[in-house]
């Protein structure tokens, strides 16, 4: 029977540091994931692989008395950045690195995983630790695949994500939408090209891509309520060859975001919408591809977020009310098929998301594990549930 400390913790954090791996690739953080688990005692455990998703793991802990399935995620794959910390655990994969904490994520379910490996719990438990978070969609791969409706059928969804401005240790969370929606867009502009001298006889693949993103800017500015929240984000633009010949050809790439699925739809059709007139104005065409689905809003269930946040107030957690943020998360695909909450956990690093010198605060672990097991412990045996 083993019981992992808070140096074990660590240390496992940063093995997970060492390693990490780019969506659907993450084959040395499964194998270590499965090598810990492996040895917990296995009384209450089984291991289950999904075929199809091979680098995804479910770990079902057997309740003493079930009345309900309660899920819990972690992810697992990193991002294409190139750390910048001064770490005697830094980054062993150039170009990759755990620059959203998921390498955080995944040693804070092991610890709690850990606790029910030894208190077996009321109720039964799925861990699903997931592949491909960042790009991918691993979490709806995984739905779709039935890994949550057949002999693991998951009744409420469980997950947190790590906070670079929060506190260290500090749980945040909000009833409704917690992160935004996202889509992403690439466009590709069609004009004619030809010599710098002789405009008038080309078709400025440029100008155009030019006005098609100011023009698709008004959307946000004169089309959406400004009380509600939207954003379109053109974040690379390819064009041209050489200062002096105009590009026939353009292609800009980005990203919608929106609180609410509805909102991310409108935002959509009106980008298709304002594409048309422009191939009307400058004579061109323009083809406006979305990635297929997207990511959901993070949207949390009422009555089990307030359960939820009921509980960390009146515990000795440290807890914080959040506004929503325009952050996109795979697990808004599995909360918009099965109630859930996901909830913010405070690392305090200096360095943001996604940022090359993203470094949590690793006290921020146990705190994570006591927050969430006595949580999920209220909510198996509190004669309120």
């Amino acid at each position: 029977m083993m019981t992992l400390t808070s140096d074990d913790l660590i240390q496992i954090r940063r093995n997970f540091h060492q390693i990490p791996e780019l969506a659907l690739h993450e084959v040395q953080t499964h194998a270590y994931i499965k090598e810990i688990v492996s040895s917990f005692s296995q009384e209450f455990l089984e291991l289950k692989e999904i075929p199809e998703l091979p680098t995804a793991l479910l770990v079902h802990v057997k309740g003493s008395d079930p009345s309900r399935t309660i899920g819990y995620r972690a992810d697992i794959d990193a991002l294409p950045v190139t750390e910048n910390n001064d770490l005697s655990y830094v980054s062993k994969n150039s170009g990759v690195m755990h620059a959203c904490g998921h390498d955080i994520h995944m040693t804070v379910a092991l610890g709690i995983l850990n606790y029910y490996s030894i208190h077996q719990p009321k109720d039964n438990l799925v861990f699903f630790f997931q592949p491909a978070e960042e790009s991918e969609s691993g979490g709806r791969k995984a739905y779709d695949l039935g890994a949550f409706t057949g002999i693991y059928h998951i009744d409420e969804f469980y997950g947190l994500h790590d906070n670079a401005d929060l506190p260290t240790g500090v749980i945040g969370c909000r009833i409704g939408t917690l992160f935004a929606g996202t889509t992403e867009v690439n466009v590709i502009i069609h004009g004619k090209s030809g010599h710098a001298a002789y405009p008038h006889e080309a078709n400025d693949a440029i100008v155009i891509a030019a006005n098609f993103i100011s023009q698709i800017q008004t959307i946000i500015s004169r089309n959406i309520d400004p009380t509600k929240c939207g954003v379109i984000t053109f974040g690379k633009l390819e064009a041209g060859s050489i200062r002096n010949v105009i590009s026939g050809t353009a292609r800009v790439e980005g990203t919608i975001r929106g609180l609410t699925q509805d909102m991310i739809e409108f935002i959509r059709q009106r980008i298709i919408e304002v594409t048309k007139g422009l191939e009307i104005s400058f004579n061109a065409k323009i083809d406006v591809e979305y990635n297929q689905g997207g990511y959901f809003p993070v949207e949390n269930n009422t009555e089990l977020t307030t359960r939820f946040i009921n509980y960390m107030k009146k515990s000795d957690a440290k807890y914080k009310d959040v506004a929503p943020a325009m952050t996109g998360e795979d697990f808004g695909y599995l909360l918009n098929k099965i109630p859930g909450t996901m909830f913010w956990l405070g690392v305090d690093s200096p360095g943001s998301l996604h940022s090359s010198d993203f470094l949590p605060h690793e006290k921020a672990i146990d705190d994570g594990i006591k927050a969430f097991t006595g949580f999920l412990n209220y909510r198996m045996n509190s004669e309120e549930n």
